[in-house]
């Protein structure tokens, strides 16, 4: 059974005028690009401990087959506002998975596309763990509800925006979470 351990995160940015080397030149500003990405969908493992960029990828090998959560946008609009934005949210539990969420929006800032996939990903786990919210409140809100249940220890998002390029080169952003055994 491959359960990972272990899970940093990055991001990046790419202009090229063709839309995959811009997604390449994307991966290679995140530092991924060399690795065979199979992209999983967004539990944050029982007990899985954050490390820095540099740790996780010393641990990596070119070529090698790497699981990570993704957030992809891309854009050949002359100043478009795009972001990827990876969401988490961790149980105060130890024993409890936790969720990461992937957005990916037109005309939303860093800020805003980062909040709302911190949102996401903490609205994903509270409802598991059953702590009573109400969906159509502001996130602040929200987070203020579910910090103070006491049952969602950690909240936080890495986000990579970027505007079009003003010649219409493809921009592409995304966001990771690369996840290790």
């Amino acid at each position: 059974m491959y359960v990972p351990k272990r899970i940093f995160f990055t991001k990046g940015v790419g202009r090229h005028k063709e839309y995959l080397a811009s997604f390449e030149l994307a991966l290679r500003h995140a530092q991924i690009e060399k690795f065979n990405l199979v992209s999983v969908s967004s539990i944050y493992p029982v007990g899985c401990k954050r490390i820095n960029i540099e740790q996780g990828l010393s641990e990596l090998a070119p070529g090698q087959i790497v699981h990570a959560v993704m957030a992809r946008n891309a854009t050949n609009e002359p100043n478009r506002q795009i972001a990827s934005s990876i969401g988490v949210a961790i149980p105060a539990d130890t024993k409890m998975y936790g969720y990461l969420s992937e957005h990916h929006p037109f005309g939303q800032t860093a800020d805003l596309a980062g909040d709302y996939a911190e949102d996401l990903a903490a609205s994903m786990l509270a409802t598991t763990l059953g702590i009573d919210f109400n969906s159509d409140e502001a996130w602040n809100e929200k987070e203020q509800v579910f910090k103070m249940s006491g049952q969602i220890v950690r909240t936080f998002n890495v986000t990579q925006s970027a505007r079009g390029d003003k010649n219409g080169l493809w921009t592409t952003t995304v966001a990771a979470a690369i996840l290790l055994a």
